[in-house]
């Protein structure tokens, strides 16, 4: 909601809003003049001539009933999107099970350094614009381009990227099968091209058979129209290679930001910056100024020789793909601390995430984090902690108790040379902070 709120407001609508907690994201929305109720009342929509909810939204808040009961429009965040892209002549929307927000970021870094005047929409912050959303004044958007509850068929699509495609919110889409129909959807929706993941199975049979418009594949492998070559690791957070392109050095490219599966998320990002009017240099640029979205294996801080990362890593094959970056950088210890998210994600994945966090050295559970759900099943964070070895649980009812318990642990038991990671799409990012302030009191 918050890089919406953004556009809406550069280009002068009058906003409110509300949430159920206080946040940096509340914080800085507040900073913009916006008035932000705290709570979901019926009182809170007076006076609206629109109203829009997330899909986090449930179907019981007194608010959504007020808003649905009011005659005033009422959408959900998707469909305002949507509106939203279709007032751009070239959205590059970006999709896929994992990387959507780091290739957003890395697009938007690249088209802004350029003295591009696009618009953004990104699933997380990016320091270069000082949050989520940017309105500019050309026809360009990049858009982040989400497929839960096929909510990217809402959008006006011109350039489609696919980073890839796998198995995730199996309570709507059912099986694999659905999942990859609903990608097909969303290519065949694009109006100019698709850049779509060639190593990539499954998002490849999304576009078998699709014509009428532009398929560009990207990957690791040298069959793909964008490819990395060259590459070469100059430091824990720091990697060179050459960007090719249909066989030919494109350009050569610094990453700041750890991790292989980075290397090909830039290169995804160029092809697409490139369609959309950079050039080499300005795509050269914009990757080597590029320090990571928020929430993306961010560096919070170090105490006592220990250092504190947050990400936003929460299906299984982020969390291992996340987790073997962190293992490569030469800390003595990695420490996971993860939140999972949603009753039905963490037992349709049960065992797919318990195999995933056993990379880490040590691991820490909170309570699950319901999100736009309730616990039909009955399922605990217990669950899963049965099924890691050694692990450590925290299932508190009351949250900020379950955080508190949480940061104690991790703050009272790490060591010098440990690298502590939480992990989670929900408000973990609070035990990180948490657990940083507390190894500042004790190393005073």
């Amino acid at each position: 909601m918050y890089p919406l709120a953004q556009i809406l407001h550069s280009l002068g609508y009058f906003l409110t809003g509300s949430d159920n907690n206080e946040t940096e994201t509340l914080k800085a929305v507040r900073d913009m003049g916006i008035e932000v109720f705290l709570g979901q009342k019926a009182e809170n929509i007076t006076g609206a001539d629109l109203i829009v909810h997330t899909a986090a939204i449930l179907p019981d808040n007194p608010e959504l009933i007020a808003a649905k009961a009011s005659g005033v429009p009422v959408l959900e965040r998707s469909e305002l999107l949507g509106i939203i892209t279709e007032l751009h002549k070239n959205t590059v929307c970006v999709s896929g099970t994992h990387g959507k927000t780091t290739v957003t970021s890395m697009i938007t870094q690249i088209l802004v350094m350029q003295d591009m005047d696009i618009s953004a929409v990104i699933g997380g912050k990016l320091p270069l614009i000082h949050g989520s959303g940017i309105a500019g004044k050309s026809g360009t958007m990049v858009c982040e381009a989400c497929e839960f509850q096929d909510h990217f068929l809402n959008l006006s699509v011109g350039t489609a990227v696919v980073l890839n495609v796998d198995e995730d919110h199996l309570d709507y889409f059912k099986n694999l099968d659905n999942i990859i129909k609903s990608f097909r959807k969303f290519c065949e929706n694009a109006a100019n091209a698709v850049i779509i993941n060639g190593d990539d199975n499954n998002s490849m049979k999304a576009v078998e058979g699709i014509s009428g418009k532009q398929i560009i594949t990207f990957g690791r492998s040298e069959s793909n129209d964008w490819y990395p070559a060259n590459i070469c690791k100059t430091g824990a957070m720091r990697t060179e290679f050459t960007i090719m392109h249909d066989g030919k050095a494109f350009c050569d490219a610094v990453l700041n930001i750890p991790g292989e599966h980075n290397i090909v998320n830039a290169v995804a990002a160029a092809a697409a910056a490139y369609g959309a009017g950079a050039s080499p240099e300005g795509i050269e640029k914009g990757l080597e100024t590029f320090h990571g979205a928020g929430r993306r294996f961010e560096k919070y801080g170090e105490a006592g020789g220990i250092t504190v990362v947050d990400d936003y890593a929460h299906h299984p094959a982020e969390i291992a793909v996340t987790l073997k970056t962190a293992k490569s950088l030469g800390f003595d210890r990695v420490w996971a601390v993860h939140q999972p998210f949603t009753f039905s994600r963490t037992e349709l994945l049960l065992d797919d995430f318990a195999k995933a966090l056993s990379t880490a050295d040590i691991v820490v559970l909170t309570a699950i984090m319901g999100g736009r759900e309730k616990n039909i099943s009955g399922i605990h964070t217990k669950a899963l902690a049965d099924k890691i070895p050694g692990s450590i649980y925290f299932d508190e009812e009351e949250h900020d108790a379950n955080f508190e318990l949480t940061a104690r642990y991790v703050s009272e038991n790490a060591k010098a040379g440990d690298l502590v990671i939480t992990l989670g799409c929900g408000d973990v990012n609070k035990v990180s902070r948490r657990i940083l302030k507390l190894l500042e009191e004790k190393n005073k």
